[in-house]
């Protein structure tokens, strides 16, 4: 036997007080100075024995009463095996935790793996006894207690259960153990039970499947842990990128976009038709013959621009086992021209070949999307960067403390710099200049240019030929035109003189050079904008990038890019959402319009020298809106998921048999094993409610008991009174005359 609350039954000694008050009450004699009192000394010593027997049994009786309940309070347990001559039944704390990603939205026929999840929590609800604590947990990305320490009500709980939906979030594993201790730990019951409701998917326990089975075999030194899947198939198709590849984002542009689809499933899919829609328009669809299983095909999609603003951009298939993956979303911010300021500081060559390079087209004609100014590099102070997205640097001397100033705070308003070197370049004023243009007020100083440079360098070999590009391109925007061109192309441009560069650590290397590593083009972020940094010059004598495809291809990505907003990114659900001001804003709060229509308001802060207004979570896929008030003009977020969760296939009863062998750990695999091993595991039972149902009953018998003996000493002390005496004496008297 063992007790949920020992310390409790220290309220056993409280049966000292009916003794002590049976005491008192036996030595305190009332004095009553009555010679009538002699006529009842006869009846009192024979029924002084009753009395006194009496006494001892309510006695019993009220001792016994309080021993129950301080018994009862401590909350006994007797263990299936043990002494059976107490009534018992079985109960526990439970903690049931529901996986709510949306891979649980995957449909196999007419049910989803959720509503299967729900059928199952219902079963083993069925099993909970009135009053039993009960916790409720969604698992995603941030997992969710729905009810801590709940008083099981049936009613109560189901209507709970059945109001929960799937989440677009991902599973995040690591955080499972640790919340179900937390919950398991702040449970009191002599036996408890873990529920984990999930559909266990193979890319998941594949990786982590060894930390995750410690950290859940662990529990069951505190409670009795059951896995139970809900297994299905693990057919999906899902768009897992949709980005833009080439083109220019003004009014009457047209720009190329990629989209991938994968093949989750274990089986071939043909016929798959991709759809590009513009503002919930279809612009274009383009069919993919074929995807083998496992595998990633793409497709190009084109988007004509026919008004400027901001365009949500869509890429998706249809008629799929789960929805929530088939489609991708984007925002581009349409201009009516992209307009960009060139100051060149050398010969005007670098000036000349960077407008080339802008305007260049593939039928040979110039590309009118952009408005290219072109200015000396002493003109620039003159000049009002507002008007600008973009401003290009080619080969400048030096600036002047104020005009670096003034150039970071362009950056950092959402703007683009692109900074080309040469040889006017003077290093040190430009690493002077550089590392003082912004000082924030956490003293943090932010450098205009992601690197600090170092004396130029000849990257020629013993031929004098320059070194190529590294094949190996990274994974940036930027990069994307690039990959289009066939290798020995990529490698005909060569590079004979970069200056050596000390990157800070905020930054990124986009290409670099073959071999050395050196890179030649650097990005870093100031604010809401970037700052991209060629190492090399923009003149046909440090390179001859500017007589090969690649500079123009290069060019035109870069200033797309740059004038591009933090807006047109898009996040995944469980990122936070922010709107940056660039000046201290009118309203105190921020509007967030979510995809489902609703409404939310958010602080505006000052973080960093910035005002910005942070939503913590977006909690659900598509287009946000953000505003600065409710009258003002709307800012589109595109949300995505997390493709990771894609990949539904769930381990077979097999593989969960071999990942949870040697543990603890109970496998229900259907849900008979599940409420067969309930039954089984639930050895324990509490007998505390029978005990208290006892101690009551004997409180009602010693209540009765009392009121009968009170009243028969009522009856005898009334019978023995001078007053009755007399009325007998006196009616003795009558009936003699």
């Amino acid at each position: 036997m063992s007790f949920l609350n020992p310390l409790l039954l220290l309220a056993g000694l409280g049966i000292a007080l009916p003794i002590v008050a049976h005491l008192l009450n036996r030595y305190q004699v009332k004095r009553t100075p009555w010679a009538a009192m002699q006529f009842l000394d006869r009846s009192v010593r024979v029924r002084s024995r009753q009395l006194r027997l009496r006494d001892l049994f309510l006695l019993c009786l009220r001792c016994l009463f309080v021993l129950l309940v301080a018994f009862s309070l401590a909350r006994p347990s007797l263990d299936g095996g043990g002494a059976v001559w107490l009534p018992g039944e079985p109960r526990a704390g439970v903690v049931i935790a529901l996986d709510a990603s949306f891979s649980m939205q995957h449909r196999d026929g007419s049910a989803t793996r959720f509503d299967r999840a729900k059928d199952l929590i219902q079963s083993i609800a069925g099993r909970v006894q009135a009053g039993d604590p009960v916790s409720l947990v969604c698992l995603g990305s941030q997992p969710r207690v729905l009810v801590r320490n709940m008083a099981f009500e049936a009613g109560r709980f189901q209507d709970l259960l059945e109001s929960q939906e799937v989440t677009a979030d991902k599973l995040d594993w690591d955080r499972v153990p640790r919340l179900l201790g937390e919950l398991i730990d702040d449970m009191e019951s002599h036996q408890k039970e873990i529920y984990l409701v999930t559909d266990f998917q193979s890319s998941d326990w594949d990786k982590e499947a060894v930390r995750w089975q410690d950290d859940l075999a662990a529990l069951t030194q505190r409670a009795t842990v059951f896995m139970v899947p809900v297994s299905g198939s693990g057919d999906n198709l899902a768009v897992t990128q949709l980005e833009l590849v080439s083109g220019t984002l003004s009014k009457g542009g047209v720009a190329r976009y990629q989209a991938t689809v994968r093949n989750c499933g274990p089986v071939l899919v043909t016929n798959i038709e991709v759809i590009c829609r513009a503002d919930g328009v279809e612009i274009d669809r383009q069919p993919i013959a074929s995807i083998a299983p496992g595998t990633s095909e793409t497709v190009s999609l084109v988007v004509p621009f026919f008004n400027a603003g901001s365009t949500r951009i869509t890429a998706e298939v249809e008629d799929d086992s789960l929805e929530t993956d088939n489609v991708r979303r984007l925002v581009s911010v349409v201009r009516d021209r992209v307009s960009v300021l060139c100051v060149d500081g050398g010969a005007d060559d670098a000036g000349r070949l960077v407008l080339s390079a802008l305007l260049a087209r593939e039928d040979g004609t110039n590309d009118e999307d952009y408005l290219v100014s072109s200015v000396p590099w002493l003109a620039l102070p003159s000049q009002n960067l507002e008007k600008y997205d973009v401003v290009i640097l080619a080969n400048v001397p030096t600036l002047t403390p104020d005009l670096a100033t003034e150039l970071s705070r362009y950056v950092q308003q959402g703007n683009g710099l692109v900074w080309f070197a040469g040889d006017q370049v003077k290093a040190a004023e430009w690493n002077q200049r550089s590392a003082k243009t912004v000082a924030g007020k956490s003293s943090v100083a932010i450098p205009l240019l992601p690197a600090r440079l170092g004396p130029p360098m000849d990257c020629s070999d013993s031929l004098g030929a320059g070194k190529p590009l590294d094949p190996e391109l990274t994974d940036h925007v930027l990069c994307r035109p690039l990959r289009s061109l066939p290798a020995d192309l990529l490698s005909e441009t060569r590079f004979l003189r970069c200056f050596e560069v000390e990157p800070t650590p905020t930054s990124f290397s986009i290409l670099n050079l073959a071999g050395s590593r050196s890179p030649v083009l650097i990005e870093h972020s100031i604010g809401r904008g970037q700052v991209i940094m060629f190492t090399t010059s923009a003149e046909a004598t440090w390179n001859n990038m500017a007589l090969t495809p690649v500079f123009p291809m290069l060019m035109q990505q870069i200033v797309t890019y740059l004038a591009g907003r933090e807006y047109e990114f898009p996040r995944l659900v469980g990122d936070p959402l922010s709107l940056a001001y660039t000046e201290r804003p009118d309203a105190s709060d921020a509007l967030f319009e979510t995809p489902s229509n609703q409404t939310l308001s958010v602080p505006v802060t000052e973080y960093q020298d910035r005002f910005v207004a942070m939503l913590e979570s977006a909690n659900e896929p598509g287009f946000y809106v953000a505003r600065v008030s409710l009258q003002s003009r709307g800012t589109p977020i595109a949300v995505n998921v997390n493709s990771a969760e894609s990949e539904v296939a769930c381990l077979d009863l097999a593989q969960m048999v071999g990942r949870f062998e040697g543990t603890d750990l109970v496998l229900a695999g259907t849900e008979v094993e599940l409420l067969t091993e309930m039954n089984n595991r639930r050895t324990a039972e509490s007998s505390w409610r029978f005990i208290m149902m006892v101690g009551l009953v004997l409180l009602v018998l010693e209540s009765l008991v009392a009121d009968r003996q009170q009243r028969r000493a009522g009856r005898l002390d009334a019978k023995h009174s001078p007053e009755s005496r007399s009325v007998r004496d006196a009616s003795e008297v009558n009936h003699n005359v």
